[in-house]
């Protein structure tokens, strides 16, 4: 047997007292409309496809792709980055830690008083946005177009200040060595320096 529904009790509201609009529906597109859907379909059947037959292929990039960063160098060497700690008080997602030290005469690391001893960019957490490559006021820090990050290991995607720094090119000594003669650090910066001294090669 069927359960009766009970009656309704004061002040309450019955679905037959609710106010409803009727919605109208737009004419139908008709044939020449479908017609048009199809052919949209149909003309980029044969458009060439944008897939590649990636990792044997690889789509290029454009110029300011954010990839992998960078630590750079002077012409001569020595490395930009002066330990200043502004990259990892600008990311949002606290994935960079900077420890700063002083230069001494018997380790030039960078131009100036100061040179980043640890660099360290947690790629597990970096979001690839590019505020520290604003916040860098040496450009010491840049962005490649390298994307390839991937690995089995957590700890991997920890990348050191050695997995960062720019490989060293023709006209460049590897630091520790002294500043440019009769050069300081203003110099540096404006690109004063092109090249190594043969009087900064100590080894």
């Amino acid at each position: 047997m069927s359960e009766q529904l009970e009656p309704l009790k004061k002040n309450e509201i019955s679905v037959n007292d609710v106010s409803y609009n009727q919605v109208e529906t737009g004419e139908s597109v008709g044939a020449l409309g479908h017609a048009k859907g199809f052919w949209i379909t149909f003309t980029k059947m044969f458009k060439k496809p944008l897939t590649v037959e990636y990792p044997e292929v690889k789509a290029p990039t454009q110029d300011r792709f954010h990839g992998r960063h960078q630590l750079n160098r002077h012409p001569d060497g020595l490395e930009k980055c002066i330990g200043c700690e502004l990259c990892a008080w600008a990311c949002p997602a606290d994935a960079i830690y900077v420890e700063g030290a002083n230069n001494t005469e018997e380790n030039q690391m960078s131009p100036g008083e100061r040179y980043g001893k640890v660099y360290q960019i947690n790629y597990l957490r970096c979001v690839f946005c590019g505020l520290c490559i604003e916040a860098c006021p040496t450009r010491a820090l840049t962005m490649t177009q390298e994307y390839e990050l991937a690995d089995d290991s957590r700890a991997k995607l920890i990348f050191e200040k050695e997995d960062l720094l720019a490989p060293l090119r023709q006209g460049m000594l590897m630091p520790p060595h002294p500043m440019y003669p009769g050069m300081d650090d203003s110099n540096y910066y404006k690109g004063d320096v092109k090249e190594a001294h043969p009087s900064q090669d100590v080894n």
